[in-house]
């Protein structure tokens, strides 16, 4: 089921696992997917292509069903997927109360990463990624090997591969 699709108060949430999937998931990684689904209520989002009422719906569905975790599936480097994660930190936020939570995502399509939702909040703040950057320049080999992006901005001379000390 779709999350914009959902009605907040199912009796099917009400204190359920919630599994929150990019909706292209079981397209990259069936695997990942169905192992995910057989843990709780799976709801799919794909942020490019629904609105930004995502995080008050989000919100919503917390408030109404207080689902005992809610647990976020997207592909990593995906600039649409990190709303999706966002979107969950900033419900709590918007509530004002804890939230069990547990942020995953797919690595190049195949390798599944636990993040946590510091690593969330702090791509929100380009100043602080780009400080990061500055202090472990080396993080951009590992860039170079995950974005198709940025090998290419390397070849059009658009960015360049800082050499650590740079």
């Amino acid at each position: 089921m779709r999350l914009m699709e959902v009605w907040v108060k199912a009796p099917k949430l009400k204190g359920s696992k919630l599994i929150i999937v990019s909706e292209c998931l079981r397209f990259v990684n069936e695997e990942v997917y169905k192992r995910f689904a057989g843990e709780g209520v799976v709801l799919t989002v794909c942020p490019e292509n629904d609105n930004i009422s995502t995080y008050g719906k989000i919100a919503s569905i917390i408030r109404s069903s207080s689902p005992t975790q809610v647990v976020v599936v997207t592909i990593d480097g995906s600039p649409h997927c990190l709303q999706v994660h966002a979107a969950v930190n900033e419900a709590a936020y918007i509530l004002g109360m804890k939230v069990n939570r547990k942020h995953y995502v797919l690595v190049n399509g195949h390798e599944l990463v636990e993040i946590s939702p510091e690593a969330v909040r702090v791509a929100r703040y380009l100043s602080l990624v780009d400080k990061l950057i500055k202090e472990n320049p080396m993080i951009l080999r590992e860039l170079r090997v995950h974005s198709m992006e940025y090998r290419l901005a390397l070849s059009t001379g658009d960015a360049r591969l800082k050499p650590a000390g740079d």
